[in-house]
């Protein structure tokens, strides 16, 4: 059976209609980003983007270019810790989202 729409396509949709759903999209691209999977957080934060807050509104809340944003978030990108931190914030903020840092210890 042929797909009728593609896996992007489907995810972004999602993440416009479902708060809950880009909301864990975004824990999960933080876990990511911690365990070292930095591409695939990448990813995810670039489709919060596009479904959201927007490139051009991302530029606008952080003093980033928007071309400067889009390579940021290319899978291949490298941000600076604080240019990912700034935009990190930007997202959470924009899913009304108050980051929490708990820590538990390894046994």
């Amino acid at each position: 059976m042929a797909l009728t729409r593609a896996y992007k396509e489907t995810v972004i949709a999602r993440i416009k209609c479902d708060r809950k759903f880009a909301r864990l999209l975004y824990a999960g691209a933080m876990d990511m980003l911690l365990a070292g999977e930095t591409a695939e957080a990448l990813s995810r934060l670039r489709d919060l983007v596009h479904a959201g807050i927007t490139f051009k509104e991302l530029a606008r809340e952080t003093g980033l270019g928007e071309k400067t944003l889009h390579r940021m978030l290319n899978h291949n990108g490298n941000p600076t810790a604080r240019n990912l931190g700034v935009v990190v914030k930007a997202i959470a903020a924009d899913l009304g989202i108050k980051p929490k840092v708990t820590f538990v210890t390894a046994a």
